[in-house]
C-alpha cells in the first residue's frame, strides 16, 4: 500500500485514546477536540505551538509583493498574508528517514 493512501482523521485519534487511555469513546473524542481547538487557537493568536520530539507550528507574516503569472508572464500583485508552517523536530526527521528505508 502507497503510504499515501492512508490519512489520520480526528475519528483515528479518538479511537486511539479509546484504545491506549481507556476513557470512554466520548470522552476520547472531546480530549481530541480540546487538544486541537487548544492548538488552533494558539496559531490564530499568532503564538508558537512547539511540541517536543514532534515539531514546531507557527505563523509567518508575509509582505506584500509581486508575483508573475507562470502561464502568461503577467505581473500580479500578491496581498500581505499569514502562513502557517510547520518544522518538524529532529527526531521526527529521523523517524520520517528510518520509515523510507522499510
Amino acid at each position: 500500500m502507497n503510504m499515501s493512501e492512508k490519512t489520520l482523521t480526528r475519528m483515528d485519534l479518538s479511537e486511539a485514546v479509546f484504545r491506549e487511555v481507556g476513557l470512554s469513546r466520548n470522552d476520547s473524542s472531546q480530549l481530541v477536540e480540546s487538544v486541537l481547538q487548544h492548538v488552533s487557537d494558539a496559531l490564530v493568536k499568532g503564538q508558537q505551538v512547539k511540541i517536543s520530539s514532534f515539531g514546531t507550528f507557527s505563523v509567518r507574516e508575509k509582505s506584500a509583493r509581486v508575483g508573475r503569472n507562470p502561464k502568461t508572464g503577467e505581473e500580479v500583485p500578491i496581498n500581505p498574508r499569514r502562513v502557517l508552517t510547520f518544522r518538524p523536530s529532529h527526531l521526527m526527521k529521523d523517524r520520517v528517514a528510518a520509515g523510507n528505508k522499510a
